[in-house]
């Protein structure tokens, strides 16, 4: 599936590059009508970023929840950014967010996030990977709005959390996201083979319809797709029908 990702900060669109808040693009776009022309094209699902929450999780925005209030009857959610406990998850499952992306408190606390997975279900969340790739080609995760590279790796901790039921995980090249580099295929690959049982959402790079077929033919569950949609590269309708084509 094709998934619309939009970001927000002080209640604007926004794309970062390589993930760094002081290189940032703001769009003038109204959020409505933007989700409306979605929906136009066929949308059912999209993925909605807190940066504020990111960045500060005292600072959480009421922007994305005025959003999903008005369309939870239409499409469905999965939100991520700043999320650090369980009031910040039941807010989000009572306005009728469908997933929730959890990444540095997972990291952090481990034993936190596998309690929530036995509590709510692993259909409730998805863990947000997010991937700083070494010289030796190594893949280090990345936390607290990927301003710290841990020395955690990628495998090891998708081994500590999918016996306690983990399937739904995002996996982002942070080199990659925003830049039109294209996605990190070897790094999806590699990873849809060592754990073929997962449900993988992939992020990065993408900037054209040929990177959503190269992600197809390895397999990918899922794409993720910012700023390429959000200048237009091509329409959310053009990506369906690739994706479906192939």
């Amino acid at each position: 599936m094709i998934i619309p990702s939009l970001d927000f900060i002080n209640g604007r669109i926004v794309r970062l590059y390589q993930g760094n808040y002081s290189n940032k693009t703001l769009y003038d776009i109204d959020v409505f009508k933007h989700i409306d022309q979605y929906i136009n094209e066929g949308l059912t699902y999209i993925h909605l970023v807190d940066l504020d929450g990111c960045n500060n999780p005292e600072d959480r925005q009421k922007n994305i929840l005025k959003i999903i209030s008005h369309y939870r009857n239409k499409i469905t959610f999965q939100v991520g950014g700043g999320i650090r406990s369980i009031h910040d998850i039941e807010n989000l499952l009572r306005v009728g967010v469908s997933k929730i992306v959890i990444g540095t408190i997972a990291i952090n606390q481990p034993d936190q996030f596998k309690q929530w997975l036995l509590k709510y279900g692993s259909d409730r969340f998805v863990l947000a990977t997010d991937i700083y790739v070494t010289d030796n080609n190594d893949y280090k995760l990345a936390i607290h709005g990927w301003k710290t590279i841990t020395d955690i790796n990628l495998e090891n901790i998708l081994y500590k959390f999918i016996p306690y039921g983990l399937k739904n995980i995002l996996c982002t090249d942070i080199s990659r996201d925003g830049t039109f580099l294209g996605p990190n295929i070897i790094l999806y690959k590699n990873l849809k083979k060592k754990f073929p049982n997962i449900i993988l959402q992939a992020s990065g790079g993408i900037n054209s319809l040929s990177d959503i077929y190269l992600l197809k033919k390895c397999n990918i569950d899922h794409v993720i797709i910012g700023r390429a949609l959000l200048e237009k590269n091509f329409t959310f309708s053009e990506a369906q029908q690739c994706w479906q084509k192939e």
